[in-house]
């Protein structure tokens, strides 16, 4: 059984979709077989990895609204052992058409469920806010990746978003964990980027993931390319982060899966 990982902040700007993307894409190298979806009216997941979403016709909406079977939207891209579930403009319309639907938090775990045998990792980029798509992408999740950014505002907002987790939790997953807070845009040369690192670490511990995402102009040229990090510059800071945080998130879903056997 796969595992779902939600990366979620209702804050934009805080490298979500860089998280999803090239998350996904080293899980991907390091031989993992993943399925990113891209959960998010901009599909810019989408257009990361080499599609024009204006040429998408099947895709997230289309799984949400139950007028496609998920393995019927998937398609594979150039990065090893990853797929995507692509999105368009259409998605922001389910915000609206699924409101009066009955279970309509359920769709996209639903969706979900006949697939999730296929890959080892299914990973979920959420939109910049907390409405009913990013509430289906909790619902279905396993667990939540919280990308944070290193500037003076990191933390507004962090508890309305840890406190929507605690609400899913306790309505709809209890299963719901949340698997790190990532703290992301490092600049070592700034103090307040110091602080911040500081700040959260003192305050979630343990929660908090031990790799750091420093800022990276590789990174930001990357999906103007269409590629991801370890395409486009294997050799880049960007692309070593996300490897390495590829390698923590292995490690300890490894010793998450030990300690339940133990158990």
């Amino acid at each position: 059984m796969g595992k779902t990982v939600a990366v979620a902040n209702q804050k934009g700007g805080v490298g979500k979709t860089t998280t999803a993307v090239n998350l996904s894409a080293s899980l991907g190298v390091l031989e993992k077989r993943v399925l990113l979806i891209d959960a998010d009216p901009q599909a810019n997941s989408t257009s990361a990895l080499g599609f024009n979403p204006d040429n998408i016709t099947l895709g997230t909406y289309q799984v949400l609204e139950h007028e496609s079977a998920a393995k019927d939207v998937i398609v594979s891209t150039k990065s090893p052992n990853l797929d995507l579930m692509p999105a368009q403009i259409d998605l922001v319309a389910v915000e609206i058409e699924l409101v009066d639907k009955p279970s309509r938090e359920q769709m996209l775990k639903h969706a979900l469920a006949e697939i999730k045998d296929d890959y080892d990792y299914i990973i979920i980029d959420c939109a910049p806010s907390l409405g009913l798509i990013t509430l289906n992408a909790l619902t279905a999740a396993d667990s939540v990746v919280v990308p944070i950014q290193c500037e003076y505002f990191a933390l507004e907002g962090l508890g309305k978003l840890l406190n929507t987790i605690k609400s899913v939790q306790s309505l709809h997953n209890p299963d719901l964990d949340i698997e790190g807070l990532l703290l992301t845009m490092y600049d070592s040369r700034l103090r307040l980027s110091n602080q911040v690192v500081e700040e959260v670490k003192t305050h979630f511990q343990k929660m908090v993931f031990n790799t750091i995402i420093q800022r990276n102009v590789r990174l930001s040229e990357a999906p103007s390319y269409g590629e991801t990090i370890i395409m486009y510059d294997a050799s880049s800071n960007g692309a070593e982060n996300y490897l390495n945080l590829a390698r923590e998130f292995l490690e300890k879903n490894r010793e998450t899966t030990e300690t339940e056997v133990a158990q």
